[in-house]
């Protein structure tokens, strides 16, 4: 359990970073084997890029260091429940687990919305652990939001 909680406080500090730059902070780590393949948090302001989530990002990358399309056996860590955009992205990429933090009511695809790798057209669907640092992770968002308004 020390090494989930240490990838999920290494997403929490790349939401921080996400934040720093005027993004929203959601924060991912990718890992394979327990080796860190990837890390990033959101960047669609930065490069205006509405799938620039921190999940596509980090996806992206690991694809291009591993030289795959498909991440079997990988396991991300997200600061927030994927919307349904990443939420196809992970089952695309096979990702074998998925670790996030907090909920998202309003946008999440995993446990809320449409619950994407509940349906029968999934064709892979992750092992999910959620409230994973939820705690904190909710209060990296409350506070980023609360600065805004």
């Amino acid at each position: 359990m020390a090494e989930t909680s240490r990838f999920m406080d290494l997403a929490l500090e790349e939401a921080r970073m996400a934040a720093a730059r005027g993004e929203v902070p959601v924060g991912a780590v990718l890992v394979v084997n327990g080796e860190i393949i990837a890390s990033a948090g959101n960047r669609t302001r930065e490069l205006n890029d509405v799938t620039a989530h921190a999940e596509i990002e980090v996806i992206r990358a690991a694809s291009n260091t591993i030289g795959a399309e498909r991440l079997n056996g990988a396991d991300l860590y997200v600061t927030l429940e994927p919307c349904t955009m990443c939420a196809a992205a992970i089952s695309f990429a096979r990702l074998r687990r998925l670790y996030y933090g907090a909920e998202d009511p309003k946008g999440g695809g995993v446990d809320n919305g449409v619950r994407f790798f509940s349906q029968p057209t999934c064709h892979h669907a992750p092992d999910v652990y959620s409230g994973l640092s939820g705690q904190s992770a909710a209060a990296i968002l409350k506070d980023f939001f609360h600065t805004k308004r």
